[in-house]
């Protein structure tokens, strides 16, 4: 069913009307000012992980159908009941699906941890069935690509219910300067689950704040540059975005190959660990997983051990622009890790910040459009055949796709050149470079570190559809521009909103990585299920 049955998305005001009217006072009863919670059904599934799921199929407690019938019911209670608009669509055949995964485990297999498990994706990411793939787009509304993407075939070989799309910030975010994270013209725009009037971070906002709603017990999301780690921090979640190389992007509505990757969004490192292993593999279609060889895909689970900080050398980035409160969070952060056993170098310095920026944006102008229109002509039918007809659709039809922000990054991209143009040929062969080898993998070397930590980004800003989005701070990029991996989980609290910690380092060290996180969440346990508050509460 399409999200637009559950409600009429598109602005703040009618969403937050729509809050009010589910019982979330704008208020509590004593006058203090603190926000009231949403009135909800007790659900059973709250906080659920992929093992205690896999107990209740093995011992009858519950089938994949009567997960994924409780998951459409909590999807509509919430995510239509509530405004969240996390979820653009969901899956006609998820039922159908389920009760055939249930005949296979009857008849005595499973195929997996995943058999059974029901997990959203981001609607950039192609399923050829009854759902459309739209980047929330209405100039691909009717797009049913021919067939699925890679991570869509792992998915179902592996035994998930793709239970549905997540809504996103249309277009992955590389549309406007002056865009609104969460909003797209398809499914309106999504909020963060801990309180309502703040912003979900994006591109991949749906799934963050459907996973962290217990919408599906997985999700998964997209990341050109901080698209999975920062929704990850703001809705309270474990995000990996992996090497570029370990998860295929054919099939998903592109930006840029050179920093494109798909990854988990999960309440847990196990869970996060446990859907990296379906995800990860090698394609033929994408030729960057070629690289995977001799640094295989594993079983990332097994990494997951609590005591993993114990004897590791990490190294802290103390750049980012956190302001007093995150860095307060982060400095409990840092004596957690040290109590575990785990030495810090702090602080360390990443070289060449400042340039790399720049010559990134280079090269996501170039290949946005040439990986867009190479997407585009892999369709069947669409209506739009190329970026100049997006930008041309979008122009005569203002009203449901520029409401708010224009679309100023992608008339940039259009004006570009193709890519043997000498600018990206030099941005594509520096930019990596000076992240990567001569950033990352020299401060690692030159300070014997397992791993870098920072502070993902501040607490989710207030929804601004004037003035589009205002960060609090980020440090994404090193390992976006590298195309080396990055784990965010959650760090601490600020006034009910969550903060991520960032841990990130070489290619490929996917392993290390997923072993100091274990080791943090045991230490730490700071995940606190969202509330559905209609706004921050100023008490804590």
């Amino acid at each position: 069913m399409d999200r637009r049955t559950f409600i009429k998305a598109g602005t703040v005001g009618a969403a937050a009307s729509t809050v009010v009217q589910s019982g979330c006072a704008a208020e509590s009863p004593t006058g203090s000012g603190a926000p009231g919670s949403a009135q909800l059904p007790d659900f059973p599934l709250e906080e659920a992980t992929v093992a205690g799921i896999q107990e209740g199929l093995a011992s009858g407690e519950w089938t994949a159908r009567s997960l994924t019938e409780a998951y459409l019911e909590r999807i509509e209670s919430v995510d239509g009941g509530l405004g969240l608009n996390a979820v653009i669509e969901t899956n006609p055949d998820a039922v159908r699906i389920a009760e055939e995964l249930d005949a296979e485990r009857s008849s005595g297999g499973s195929r997996g941890p995943l058999h059974g498990i029901p997990v959203l994706i981001k609607d950039n990411i192609a399923t050829a069935d009854g759902m459309e793939t739209t980047a929330g787009s209405h100039a691909l509304l009717g797009s049913r690509p021919a067939r699925d993407a890679f991570v869509a075939t792992r998915l179902r070989e592996a035994g998930a219910v793709i239970l549905g799309k997540a809504n996103l910030s249309e277009w992955a975010n590389f549309r406007s300067t002056n865009s609104v994270s969460g909003w797209s013209g398809r499914g309106g725009q999504c909020r963060n689950p801990y309180a309502l009037d703040r912003n979900p971070c994006g591109s991949s906002s749906g799934s963050g704040a459907a996973a962290s709603a217990n919408l599906a017990t997985l999700a998964v999301g997209t990341e050109t540059n901080g698209s999975i780690v920062c929704p990850s921090s703001a809705s309270g979640l474990v995000g990996i975005k992996p090497t570029v190389g370990l998860v295929s992007r054919s099939g998903i509505i592109p930006i840029a190959h050179t920093q494109d990757t798909a990854g988990p969004m999960c309440r847990t490192v196990a869970d996060a660990a446990t859907l990296l292993t379906a995800l990860a593999g090698v394609d033929p279609a994408d030729p960057a997983t070629g690289r995977m060889a001799g640094n295989g895909a594993q079983d990332y689970a097994t990494f997951a051990d609590p005591a993993g900080l114990s004897g590791a050398r990490i190294g802290v980035v103390r750049s980012g622009g956190f302001g007093p409160k995150v860095e307060a969070v982060f400095e409990d952060a840092l004596t957690a890790m040290r109590s575990e056993g785990a030495t810090l170098v702090d602080p360390v310095e990443l070289p060449h910040m400042s340039e790399i920026g720049r010559y990134s944006y280079q090269i996501l102008l170039y290949e946005f459009k040439a990986d867009l229109n190479a997407y585009l002509a892999s369709l069947a039918s669409t209506p739009v055949a190329s970026l100049e007809d997006i930008i041309a659709f979008n122009d005569a039809n203002a009203s449901l796709e520029m409401p708010y922000f224009g679309q100023e990054i992608m008339i940039q991209a259009q004006e570009t050149g193709g890519l043997d143009t000498p600018e990206y040929v030099e941005a594509v062969e520096r930019a990596p470079r000076l992240a990567g080898p001569e950033g990352i993998d020299r401060v690692m070397d030159e300070h014997r570190l397992d791993a870098l930590v920072a502070p993902t980004g501040g607490p989710a800003w207030t929804i601004d559809l004037v003035n589009g989005d205002h960060f609090g701070g980020g440090s994404s990029s090193s390992a976006a521009v590298s195309g080396y991996p990055n784990i965010t989980l959650p760090m601490g609290m600020i006034f009910g909103l969550p903060v991520g910690l960032s841990i990130w380092g070489r290619a490929w060290s996917e392993s290390t990585l997923i072993r100091l996180a274990a080791g943090f969440e045991a230490v730490t346990g700071v995940r606190e299920a969202p509330r559905f508050l209609a706004t921050a509460d100023l008490r804590v």
